[in-house]
């Protein structure tokens, strides 16, 4: 039998940028081509052409418009999910309603992640080229690159078998009934949460705070969606809210959401404070507080995503006497968020999805 075999990865992360629009084509490719760590190969105006693209070029990351003739971004994604598993996936597009729900449905059907296109402003426009620039690069360095026509050999989770497992630090035994979970997460965030909520049903009596890294709009939605998912009361945190048993609480987009102590009630509380590891929400702030309003009776998870937001708030977290647990590298789009946490050295397992909703429930007395 031969050796498995992995192409050879480029350092430098190849683009496909697609968009109806030239200007809009050439805007994004104009500030992708300023990093040295980007290479835009192509553009296409609409997603067939896309497609004849991906079969000629080596691709590792698309960015891909939502409204546009001949074929538009959600049909094109459903052919480069099946037809080009390796290839990874960004949707752009205007911050509509509309347009969030497309996106949300996009990553269920398959992409990693979005960006949201300015609307004006020199500022804003800065502000998208760092964030889709940070989202290229760490996509791109997710799975092996496949050369055009061929697939890839060898999966990313084939390759962490040979690494040592990240250092946990394993439940003391005392038992101190949670009163609060709380859940940070950002790129490949959604369906994680879809996933972890649907296996909740039925289960968890303790407020579930949520920080997921997405724009205002977006943040409504995801709320909706995961009260249909996990069957329980679920929406944006409104400022002075009191903590309720059995409700999810989701930070809005454009907020930081902390936990106050007031009198003998908890109380969410929305600031827009400076962004933290370049967040807002961020889940550092939400874990800090979560910490000083209820100590030991805390536990929570960190899933899929990029940067190290939630490493600290976990560290602060444990030294309080919660618990927490990430997500493993295999399953997380991105190994970012829950790898910081991981290099803790403080949580107390590293799981992959499948397995959190279970360690949820024994852990909250739900199973």
């Amino acid at each position: 039998m031969n050796a498995v075999t992995l192409p050879i990865s480029s350092p430098v992360a190849r683009v496909l940028v697609v968009d109806d629009s030239a200007v809009v084509r050439g805007l994004i490719s104009r500030q992708l081509a300023s990093d040295p760590g980007i290479e835009v190969v192509c553009t296409a105006a609409n997603g067939q052409i896309a497609l004849d693209e991906l079969r000629r070029r080596t691709i590792d990351v698309v960015v891909l418009d939502i409204e546009m003739p001949v074929m538009d971004g959600l049909a094109a994604l459903g052919h480069i999910v099946a037809d080009f598993p390796h290839v990874r996936v960004v949707m752009a597009s205007t911050l509509t309603r509309r347009n969030a729900e497309i996106s949300l449905r996009a990553l269920q059907i398959g992409a990693s992640d979005y960006v949201a296109k300015p609307e004006t402003g020199l500022a804003a426009a800065e502000d998208f080229k760092r964030e889709l620039i940070h989202k290229i690069k760490a996509l791109s360095q997710r799975r092996p690159s496949a050369p055009a026509g061929q697939p890839v050999l060898q999966t990313h989770a084939h390759l962490l078998q040979a690494a040592p497992p990240p250092r946990t630090r394993p439940h003391s035994g005392i038992a101190v009934r949670p009163q609060v979970m709380a859940i940070g997460a950002s790129t490949g965030g959604p369906p994680a949460l879809l996933k972890l909520f649907e296996s909740l049903r039925g289960a968890v009596e303790q407020p579930i705070l949520l920080t997921q890294h997405m724009p205002p709009t977006f943040t409504a939605l995801l709320a909706e969606q995961l009260a249909r998912a996990g069957d329980r009361p679920c929406a944006e945190g409104r400022d002075g809210e009191q903590i309720q048993p059995g409700r999810c609480y989701v930070a809005p987009g454009g907020f930081h959401m902390v936990v106050a102590q007031e009198g003998t009630a908890k109380v969410i509380r929305l600031n827009q404070e400076a962004p933290e590891n370049f967040c807002r929400p961020a889940v550092d702030p939400m874990l800090r507080s979560v910490a000083a309003a209820y100590g030991a009776a805390s536990v929570a998870v960190i899933l899929t995503g990029m940067g190290a937001d939630g490493a600290r708030g976990c560290e602060v977290l444990a030294a309080a006497g919660g618990r927490f647990i990430a997500q493993d590298e295999a399953t997380s789009v991105v190994w970012g968020m829950p790898g910081a946490a991981a290099a803790t050295g403080m949580a107390e397992s590293i799981l992959p999805l499948d397995q959190i909703g279970p360690w949820v429930r024994r852990t909250t007395g739900a199973a």
